[in-house]
């Protein structure tokens, strides 16, 4: 199918949730999937449609450094466990929207000065909804919270080649940082959370123009 019509199958779909309170949604899917791309046209798009849209990452929700590679810089159990700050994530934004308490933050760090951010609580609408994007995020501690998931899928080879589109350079150093930290963390994931059992859909994102709902 065409990519418009993907996203017009999407909005349809969310619109037709209905919750008294905003609405969770996410894009899921291995490293360089186009999660953050999806999201924010999937955002833009429910925008037209006269939605009120919240978007957050969790690359907003990064653990410090000094967290991240407590287990080593090549370690795929730290990647996958130790990246990202759920309990911040769950506090901050995901428990307030799913009960309706509304005021929340869509970020808490800024991993690229390794610092946390200040800022104040938002007030979100009763009828918005969250778009959030990120990695592992239908593991099983935030799998519950999301009232329509989707989950983007590209084979480990064409996540490597667009990882190494994103960050030049050394071509074999980066395939192997990709093989021994990124792609076996996303194994580790796809073994103990079965993303692709838990999603609402699931979306073969290998040719973007031309998606496949699988």
């Amino acid at each position: 199918m065409k990519r418009s019509e993907l996203l017009q199958t999407l909005v349809e779909n969310i619109l037709t949730l209905n919750q008294n309170r905003p609405l969770l949604v996410v894009v899921d899917g291995i490293d360089a999937a186009g999660k953050t791309i999806l999201a924010g046209e999937l955002a833009d798009k429910l925008r037209k449609s006269g939605a009120q849209v919240i978007e957050a990452s969790i690359d907003g929700f990064h653990n410090p450094r000094a967290t991240r590679y407590k287990r080593g810089a090549d370690s795929p159990e730290g990647y996958y466990r130790d990246s990202f700050n759920l309990a911040a994530l769950k506090m901050l934004l995901l428990d307030p929207l799913k009960t309706g308490g509304l005021r929340y933050k869509a970020r808490a760090f800024d991993y690229t000065i390794d610092k946390a951010i200040v800022s104040p609580l938002v007030e979100a609408e009763p009828d918005s909804i969250l778009i959030f994007d990120g990695v592992f995020t239908h593991r099983p501690g935030l799998r519950g919270y999301w009232d329509y998931s989707i989950y983007l899928h590209i084979n480990e080879e064409e996540s490597i080649r667009r990882g190494l589109l994103r960050n030049p350079g050394d071509e074999a150093e980066a395939r192997d940082r990709y093989m021994v930290r990124y792609i076996a963390g996303q194994r580790l994931y796809q073994a103990e959370a079965e993303p692709r059992k838990h999603a609402n859909i699931v979306i073969d994102n290998n040719d973007p123009e031309n998606p496949v709902i699988l």
